[in-house]
């Protein structure tokens, strides 16, 4: 069995499910987690929470499969999963108080204009990206992710008394050191779903030790198709304007997002492939204010299952968008991956997104780290983090500031893109950043599955 799959290869059937799997298992609670938070702080009924996940799961599935294998002009058609993004849901929040649901969905739906149009200028913008520039988001992105992974790992939200319970600890321990084990020990499938395999080790511990609730499986309706316009869609100047600025910002975090993945995956980022990347971001999440549910960006988390398994195969995620389109109809089966315990995740995902971190480490060891250089990724890094660590800075700057620093990876991103514009003088002679079009795959470049452990 190959120890590493390009973009272009496809996998055995069998072995592509599971490969499928674990990038679904991944990214399954963030897609649901956005509209519960959101309708859960607007007090909307049951029956519409119920009809806003399955919509979010089954667009999820849609565009993700769009994502990999393309549709015309749209899809980066590199292995990338989408899903609900938590950049929207303060804005969602403020909207849906003042407006409901229905002018929520209908300022997303307006505001996507601002991505669909602002795709069509990012082979502009993948020129501000040198090296230097990616390696520090790519880094920042892992960074980012990992009080997220930890707060799984620890089973609980950080001052319960449940955070860190030595049960939760020894399960996350259990995940992490099987994932571990099987990708430095283990051959063929064993290595490739590692991931899959040590979350399903950390769910048998769990149901023996009790921990799993299966309620949720039992209270769940067999098929639920979703519906378009679910309710009448309304466009408040506010609220569209509002969504339109958070856009803005999820152009600069996926630009981020794909930047890390064509590292990990060994494929040659180009303006017009980002382009297409960007643009089905805007029409995907067009179509799910259509489905009734919140807006659409990539995820971050799926780019560490790459670097881990050493699977870029975009057929193999377009399969991850089969299995969610499923979920989505079929609540019964998404009812079994919510009952996940979240030591089971935050096991594999510690090691995940420090992969994402090694590989902006690796971006940036090629980047002659002079004293300019040095300062870029220093100030950025430090600026970044700021707003990660100490949100609260940032409450005293006017509301279009908060909404669009309030993210680490685009505060990182701008900084780093503003510095290395502002020393542009002092910087090497900029690489070619176009290619022709067909784009290939780079040979012969070390899998990071053979990395994991030094």
């Amino acid at each position: 069995m190959k120890s590493f799959y390009e973009i272009e290869d496809r996998p055995p059937l069998g072995t592509s499910f599971v490969l499928a799997l674990q990038h679904m298992l991944a990214a399954f609670g963030a897609i649901i987690a956005v509209p519960l938070v959101v309708g859960g702080v607007l007090g909307l009924p049951e029956s519409t929470m119920v009809s806003i996940v399955s919509a979010a799961l089954l667009v999820s599935g849609i565009i993700t499969i769009v994502q990999c294998l393309g549709l015309g002009p749209v899809g980066i058609r590199m292995p990338c999963v989408m899903g609900t993004s938590f950049t929207f849901v303060a804005v969602a929040i403020a909207i849906g108080q003042e407006h409901g649901l229905s002018g929520i969905l209908g300022s997303a739906l307006g505001g996507s204009l601002v991505m669909i149009i602002g795709s069509q200028f990012m082979v502009q913008v993948r020129k501000l990206f040198p090296p230097i520039v990616s390696g520090t988001v790519i880094l920042m992105i892992g960074i980012s992710l990992v009080p997220v992974g930890t707060d799984w790992f620890a089973g609980a939200l950080p001052g319960s008394a449940e955070y860190g319970a030595l049960p939760h600890l020894m399960i996350g321990l259990l995940v992490a050191v099987v994932v571990i084990t099987l990708n430095r020990r283990g051959s063929g499938l064993f290595k490739t779903g590692a991931i899959v395999i040590g979350m399903a080790t950390g769910y048998l511990l769990s149901v023996l030790m009790g921990d799993v609730d299966f309620a949720p499986i039992s209270e769940a309706a067999f098929v639920r198709i979703p519906s378009l316009l679910p309710v009448e869609l309304t466009f408040p100047i506010t609220g569209v304007i509002s969504m339109g600025i958070v856009y803005l910002v999820t152009i600069m975090e996926s630009t981020g997002d794909f930047l890390a993945l064509s590292e990990v995956s060994h494929c040659k980022l180009t303006g017009k492939r980002l382009s297409r990347g960007i643009l089905c971001d805007g029409v995907g999440s067009a179509l799910a204010a259509v489905f009734g549910t919140t807006p659409f960006s990539s995820f971050s988390q799926n780019v560490g299952i790459v670097a881990i398994t050493g699977v870029a195969s975009r057929f193999v995620v377009a399969m991850t968008g089969g299995l969610l389109m499923i979920a989505g109809l079929f609540p019964k089966l998404a009812a079994l991956i919510v009952t996940v315990p979240q030591p089971v995740l935050g096991g594999a995902s510690i090691i995940m997104f420090g992969m994402i971190i090694a590989a902006g480490i690796k971006m940036l060891s090629r980047v002659d780290l002079n004293e300019r250089n040095s300062v870029i990724v220093a100030v950025s890094i430090t600026a970044g983090l700021a707003v990660t660590t100490r949100p609260d800075i940032l409450s005293n700057l006017p509301s279009f500031f908060q909404v669009s620093l309030s993210s680490g990876i685009t505060t990182g991103a701008l900084v780093a893109v503003l510095l290395n514009q502002l020393f542009i003088q002092d910087a090497p002679e900029p690489e070619e950043m176009d290619e022709p079009e067909q784009i290939e795959p780079v040979k012969n470049q070390p899998s990071f599955n053979t990395e994991l452990v030094s």
